[in-house]
């Protein structure tokens, strides 16, 4: 009794440290979930903000707002699509580290663009508009680099797989029409090759024991005797009889 009372109280306390397992794992789950939700509303809004003022600010301000919408969209694509052929490549790792130290000065920039958008002193900021200029395009193509090599990569491997693929159609489809006869092959003079046992260069005359005997000339033979026509004159008393005539009333005697 002893026994199954500790049985019931070790699976009741297994029962219990599972359920709080699967609470906290939820739990953290959920949280994911919402820190997921507001990350994206929170980039909607400021890309939003951002389109905004490039389109509806002249000036400095405005061109501080096209810097960052530039360098937020061409980094953003580039994770996007070096994380999805990562998970089919396995060889995009190291580009994919080689982003994330592209990402810590991408990072740094849009900060330094941010406070130089709060920033009072518009001459000082001018100034450092062609700096911050080459900054920007240097980060953003050398994001594009890395995107445009890993989408060619894929491209390319995609190529190779459809040929191979229609290489492999095309033996199949050869395979299942095996019921193709091949014609037969012409001779350089517009003859057609003869096939076996003919009388070309490749046949094999028969032999006179498998040829079908021929024909003697020579008259019948003994298994066979000859049918002899008789040659005799036609009775003249004789008329032929033909199917519509009634035969003849036998004449009665006396």
């Amino acid at each position: 009794m002893e026994t199954v009372l500790l049985i019931l109280t070790l699976l009741f306390v297994a029962f219990v440290a599972l359920g709080v397992y699967a609470g906290v794992k939820a739990v953290k789950a959920a949280k994911r979930g919402v820190d997921r939700t507001i990350t994206q509303a929170r980039r909607s809004v400021e890309d939003t903000t951002l389109r905004a003022k490039s389109l509806g600010q002249p000036g400095v301000v405005g061109e501080l707002a096209q810097l960052r919408l530039s360098l937020r969209t061409s980094m953003r694509a580039t994770q996007e699509a070096l994380r999805a052929g990562a998970a089919e490549d396995g060889s995009l790792s190291e580009s994919l580290g080689l982003f994330e130290r592209l990402s810590a000065h991408g990072r740094e920039l849009d900060d330094e663009l941010r406070r130089l958008e709060r920033e009072p002193d518009r001459a000082t900021v001018a100034s450092l508009m062609p700096r911050l200029r080459e900054r920007t395009e240097r980060i953003t193509h050398s994001a594009e680099s890395l995107r445009w090599a890993a989408r060619d990569r894929a491209r390319q491997f995609a190529d190779e797989d459809f040929e191979a693929l229609n290489a492999q159609i095309g033996v199949e489809a050869g395979a299942l029409r095996h019921w193709t006869v091949e014609q037969p092959q012409e001779r350089p003079g517009g003859q057609e090759a003869d096939g076996p046992g003919g009388s070309g260069p490749h046949g094999s005359w028969p032999d006179s024991s498998d040829a079908a005997p021929a024909q003697s000339w020579a008259g019948p033979t003994e298994e066979e005797p000859p049918q002899q026509q008789s040659i005799t004159a036609a009775d003249p008393g004789a008329r032929p009889t033909y199917p519509w005539q009634k035969s003849a009333k036998p004449e009665a005697t006396n």
